[in-house]
């Protein structure tokens, strides 16, 4: 007892000197202190040794009947270890937040083998005052220790996997600013290259105040609170469940919409001619996938022992939002096409490589990130709260894989959306302040109701995740979470509910009575009337441009006969992504732009 005592003392004093000092001797150092607590002599009680920087602790056990066992240090001179809970409610008068505890369940030594449990004769504990020993290289100045180290063994075996958890309370070496997050986690050998590092798997935060932190862990090592100095802040319990309510609202009225959004435009061939009808029928697909399977991975994250049902969800999710972001880039560049280049924008095979982007290129990065690691999809702790509760999600658990693979991918896209959306506008204004005869009948609404339905098809609204930090992370969160959950009900909203062509489908054939469209109503009639006249342009286009004209000047014999009744009916700036009741190789876009970028030959 005597040595142990003295070498005790020794490794205490040890621990005064710097981390650089003692580097190359920690592991070292750390399997002494191991040593002691399984060579200490014991008798029926258990043994306590304490030193100014570091205590230890052992006690016999029956591995066939282990009982609860409780350690708790107040202070390096006051170590209690308890057999029975109740003995230690009772003798526990000081009523001050102890500096670490462990609580050992009953069924810590079930699992044992015949073999180990002849071997686990004992249970000692340490705790370290200084973490002078435990140096993680990967710890940065966001990232540092806020307790001391407590350790728990039985013998000198590897117990992991508990069906319940080890529950250990350490004190905070400063009290936790507001917002800031604290994190259980054990020492891991095996990290940096076998120097050791802080891991946090296998353990959760019960409970969180200011001055303490209590955790939950599945195994038998060293633990210790890191503190996140990050600044990353803590959603309320209420907050978080607001905005979850908003986002599993939305995304199942998005899905609902998008649904019937689908099935107007594949069940009225009309609607479906032109391309941006194409491409927002595979926007569509995509969002209503990503909404369904959003809604399936929350379930799923309810069973955390369905890991291979996890992994394949997350797969899904990271794809399906790939997919649906490469859609709105893919819109954003047709507008392109058809906005600016015009006549210029002639490419073979147009829609199968649009589908070959829009659907291979997530499909390659999704499968690269699962070929790294396929442990790069799994279950995910996304939020912890003061009151030790997580939220759960099936999702990407490599940051680096995260941010390469989705915050990249989305930067990359929405810049080039934006940039598009810029040009679309300038190009909407220099058509309109060239044509003006051809605006008259629109209305500074009609021109806000184009501009919204652009931001939504485009995925603009994405880009509040990029305010929301600091003094207004809550009120951007709220705007994200409300515009992105219902991206499908406002594509709805401005691509079918509001679109006349679209409403006149609905009254053709699925009205009766007085709403009901008859086909050969007088809008029919005008419309057919409006495709010859835009043949007859379009023939003249052609004569034009074989006589050595320019496409700009093609391009300006598209202006409209201002002097016909418009009759609601395809308003070259009333849609400017979406029309039917064209030629199949020809959209709103084209019509818009076409309705000038030069004045050199109008057409009376």
């Amino acid at each position: 007892m005597e040595l142990a005592n003295s070498s005790l003392h020794i490794v205490s004093n040890l621990l005064d000197a710097s981390p650089e000092t003692l580097a190359d001797s920690a592991d070292r150092i750390i399997r002494i202190v191991d040593t002691i607590g399984l060579r200490l002599e014991l008798g029926t009680e258990a043994a306590i040794l304490t030193a100014p920087s570091l205590s230890l602790s052992a006690k016999p056990i029956d591995p066939t009947n282990f009982q609860e066992t409780f350690f708790s240090i107040l202070n390096p001179s006051n170590v209690q270890v308890r057999g029975d809970p109740r003995l230690r409610r009772s003798t526990r008068v000081d009523t001050s937040i102890p500096q670490g505890s462990i609580m050992l369940p009953p069924s810590l030594t079930q699992d044992l083998t015949a073999e180990e449990q002849q071997e686990a004769s004992r249970v000692h504990f340490n705790f370290y005052q200084r973490s002078t020993v435990y140096q993680d290289s990967s710890l940065n100045t966001d990232r540092r220790l806020n307790s001391g180290i407590l350790g728990a063994a039985v013998a000198n075996l590897s117990i992991s996997g508990l069906q319940d958890n080890v529950t250990i309370n350490l004190r905070h070496l400063e009290p936790t600013p507001a917002n800031f997050v604290t994190t259980c986690v054990f020492w891991d050998t095996a990290l940096n290259d076998g120097s050791g590092g802080w891991n946090p798997d296998g353990c959760s935060v019960l409970n969180s105040t200011d001055d303490q932190t209590i955790c939950g862990c599945n195994h038998l090592t060293s633990f210790a609170i890191l503190l996140n100095l990050g600044r990353e802040p803590l959603t309320s319990r209420l907050q978080a469940t607001i905005l979850t309510f908003i986002t599993y609202i939305g995304c199942g009225i998005s899905a609902i919409f998008l649904s019937i959004t689908l099935l107007t435009y594949l069940a009225f061939g009309k609607l479906r001619k032109d391309i941006p009808s194409k491409i927002l029928i595979h926007l569509c697909v995509a969002l209503l996938l990503l909404n369904l399977v959003f809604l399936v991975d929350a379930w799923l994250a309810l069973y955390p022992e369905a890991v291979g049902l996890c992994i394949s969800t997350a797969w899904f999710l990271h794809y399906f939002l790939l997919v649906s972001f490469t859609w709105m880039g893919v819109e954003a560049f047709h507008m392109y096409q058809a906005l600016v280049k015009v006549f210029n924008s002639h490419i073979s095979y147009y829609m199968l490589r649009c589908s070959v982007v829009g659907w291979g290129v997530p499909m390659i990065v999704v499968i690269i990130v699962i070929a790294i690691d396929k442990d790069n999809y799994g279950l995910v702790t996304y939020a912890r709260f003061i009151d030790g509760t997580t939220d759960d999600f099936c999702w990407l658990r490599n940051d680096i894989a995260f941010y390469v693979a989705v915050v990249a991918y989305f930067c990359v896209i929405f810049l080039f959306n934006f940039a598009m959306f810029i040009v679309v506008l300038v190009q909407l204004c220099r058509i309109r302040r060239e044509n003006p005869h051809n605006n008259r009948h629109r209305s500074t609404i009609q021109d806000v109701r184009s501009v919204s339905g652009i931001t939504i098809l485009l995925g603009l609204t994405w880009g509040f995740a990029f305010f929301a930090w600091g003094p207004v992370n809550l009120p951007f969160m709220f705007l994200f979470a409300i515009f992105n959950s219902l991206q499908g009900f406002f594509i709805f909203v401005f691509y079918c509910a509001v679109k006349e062509n679209v409403r006149r489908q609905w009254r053709t054939y699925l009205c009766c009575g007085k709403l009901r469209l008859e086909e050969n109503s007088e809008w029919s009639r005008t419309a057919t009337q409006k495709n010859a006249r835009r043949s007859s342009i379009t023939n003249v286009t052609s004569v034009d441009s074989t006589n050595g004209q320019n496409s700009s000047n093609a391009s300006s014999l598209l202006v409209r006969d201002s002097s016909q009744p418009n009759n609601g009916v395809d308003n070259p700036l009333e849609d400017i992504v979406i029309t039917a009741d064209e030629d199949a190789h020809r959209d709103a876009v084209l019509n818009e732009a076409g309705t000038t970028r030069h004045r050199n030959r109008p057409v009376s």
